[in-house]
This record gives C-alpha cells, structure tokens and sequence, in this order.
C-alpha cells in the first residue's frame, strides 16, 4: 500500500560566483543556526570555486562564531584550516545539530551534479546574482523546494501559507483511481528572494 512519508532533509545551499557576501553570510548563518534539529537545516554547504578566496571566510566565520563544526573537503581547508576533515559519510549526513559539511565545488554542473548524488530531495537554494545561474538552478535541481536568495528555513507548512504542516513529502505520490493530467503531475515550490531569512 502506497504511503507519504515525509522526509529526511539533507539540504543544500550552493553559493554562486556572483554571490553577495552580506547577503550570503546572512542566508547561510539562518539556515544552519536558526534552529539546527529540524529538517529544513542546512546540511550541505557548497561554495564555487571562483567564489571561494571571497566567500568563504566571511560565511565560515559568521558559521564558527556561532559554534558551527565545520567539516570540510581539501581545498576548503586549505582555504579556512579551522575545520575538521570531511568523509565520504558527511555528504548525506543529516546532522540535525550544529554541524555543517562545506566543499568548494568547480561550477554550477558540479554542484548540480552533487546535489543529485546526496541530497534526499527536500530543499536547496543558491545564492546567486546571475540570473541565467538561478534559472537553471530551479530547473534542473530535483527537489520538492527550490529557492533562490533565501534560507532553507522557509520550507514549512505554516511558512507557505498551509496555516500548519503535517510533514514535508519528498516523494511523487499521485492520487489512487481515476486520474486526469492533474493527477499525473507533482508539486515542486520554487522560491525566489532577495536574501530573506526566518525569524
């Protein structure tokens, strides 16, 4: 018998190349640190290469000043040594704590490409200011919300608008019996701001 089951959240942000650095600091820092055990926390934190002599300090720190264990791949360490290494098992880890995985990916096919392997299809967002980036972002990343210049923190019932929320699905159930072209769809929340973080 078919079943919703809502969802573990392995959620991703990607920082873009053309990123702002307050508004990236502040995104990021909501989050992860706005309330670290639930499922629309941050998990994943990915940065773009061209971005990250930049970026990543200003994010990082903002990240650690609030007690954040960063677990990072080589070329973030080598960048920011105050992290722990990362293991393969830290990119589908759903910490629910305040903990953060960190890489510096190539471009934005490979954070695509990463995201694809290891998130559980609940959330993501890019930070980005390259329209063409945030467009193909919302297209090609397969989760239930995608969102562009805004903390993961939004996906939640009461925040879209439901009044409360019974869980968030990620998963494709259609309707049993009869079906229309309506029935042969899902829903996928495509979020688009301008550096908005929860409260």
């Amino acid at each position: 018998m078919p079943v919703i089951e809502t969802g573990a959240g392995v959620v991703h942000i990607f920082v873009d190349e053309s990123a702002d650095p307050d508004l990236a600091a502040e995104v990021v820092l909501n989050s992860k640190t706005q309330r670290v055990s639930v499922c629309n926390t941050l998990e994943t934190l990915l940065v773009h290469r061209g971005a990250a002599p930049r970026l990543l300090s200003p994010v990082l720190d903002r990240l650690r000043a609030a007690g954040v264990t960063l677990h990072a791949d080589e070329a973030t360490r080598e960048l920011y040594p105050d992290a722990v290494p990362a293991t393969e098992e830290d990119w589908g880890t759903e910490y629910l704590s305040h903990d953060l995985s960190v890489a510096i990916v190539d471009d934005l096919d490979a954070a695509i490409d990463h995201i694809g392997r290891y998130s559980t299809k609940h959330t993501e967002s890019i930070l980005t200011n390259d329209l063409r980036s945030a467009d193909r972002f919302l297209a090609e990343v397969d989760s239930a919300v995608v969102m562009v210049n805004a903390s993961t923190r939004f996906t939640d019932g009461g925040e879209f608008g439901f009044g409360a929320e019974v869980g968030i699905s990620t998963q494709k159930l259609h309707a049993r019996g009869p079906m229309g072209l309506q029935e042969l769809t899902s829903t996928k929340w495509i979020v688009r701001g301008s550096g908005q973080v929860r409260t």
